[in-house]
């Protein structure tokens, strides 16, 4: 994140974490308090999921989004949607009210038409600042300078949100937002609303959540990967840094990962310059921006 943006992603890290753990407080379940946490950063144009998303090549929003239950396993998925200002919101549509999983496109947004959800035009997504960054990198690429959208360089195209619980009833939930990449192709879809990927829940293993360079992420699977290593013993913060290292070792990747196990104990790590994120159990209550190294 930029030096200037510092002081919005803490704010916005502390509203989101208010909102859903409140929802905790009066016994309330994970699932509803991550889609409440993730929803207050979908309406903060600071991040790069609902309103203030990166803008696809053609200089749209598009964004993705997935919400699991660790009890049942069930999920919701949307991808490629461009009138849901909240696309988890949709998410949780798709887990309590369809036999299916997954919706894209049109037919995520008719899903959730039809369920209550109103649908919002497209240009009340977009914000000046991702215009500008959109028009920074069209000049790049037609400069013929490298193309660092979709490599490890590019730290400052990825800014999604998720959140974790675990509710008074030893219930999991986890919840991945995100408006993708600056600059990619229309219908593109990463890893943040494929189960496994950018998003996970199992009351038996752990639920994670993760940031960053998408391709890298979704080839290896990586947040199955990182509650299972949980699931064999391993503490879930030495299982974040692991999962991190391979996400790098393996392809060069980069990104963030929170990651909780049944218990509570929580792991955060990342390799990118700055990670924003929030924690609270009780009184304990933790907000950070941390820098990789």
């Amino acid at each position: 994140m930029p030096d200037d943006m510092i002081a919005a992603h803490e704010r916005g890290i502390r509203n989101s974490l208010s909102s859903g753990y409140k929802i905790l407080e009066r016994g309330g379940t994970a699932v509803e308090a991550v889609e409440a946490a993730i929803t207050v950063m979908e309406e903060d144009d600071t991040f790069d999921a609902g309103r203030g998303s990166f803008l696809t090549s053609d200089g749209r929003v598009q964004m993705d989004a997935l919400l699991m239950e660790g009890h049942t396993l069930r999920a919701g998925g949307v991808a490629c949607v461009e009138r849901i200002r909240n696309p988890i919101q949709a998410a949780r549509l798709v887990l309590e009210k369809s036999p299916h999983v997954y919706f894209v496109g049109q037919g995520a947004e008719n899903f959730a038409a039809e369920n209550g959800m109103a649908l919002c035009q497209n240009s009340e997504l977009v914000v000046p600042r991702e215009t500008e960054r959109l028009q920074q990198a069209r000049a790049a690429q037609a400069a013929g300078l490298p193309d660092k959208t979709f490599s490890g360089a590019a730290h400052e195209s990825h800014d999604t949100v998720g959140a974790v619980a675990l509710d008074a009833h030893g219930n999991l939930a986890a919840g991945t937002s995100t408006g993708g990449t600056l600059n990619k192709t229309p219908g593109r879809v990463g890893d943040s609303s494929l189960i496994g990927c950018g998003c996970y829940a199992d009351n038996d293993s752990g639920a994670v959540s993760l940031t960053g360079w998408g391709e890298p992420i979704m080839k290896l699977v990586l947040g199955k990967w990182a509650v299972d290593k949980v699931a064999a013993g391993m503490d879930p913060d030495p299982a974040a840094h692991a999962a991190i290292k391979y996400l790098f070792d393996r392809l060069q990747g980069h990104g963030g990962i929170i990651l909780m196990a049944p218990d509570g104990r929580i792991g955060i790590a990342h390799n990118t310059p700055r990670m924003a994120w929030g924690f609270r159990r009780g009184d304990d209550e933790q907000l950070g921006i941390t820098r990789n190294g």
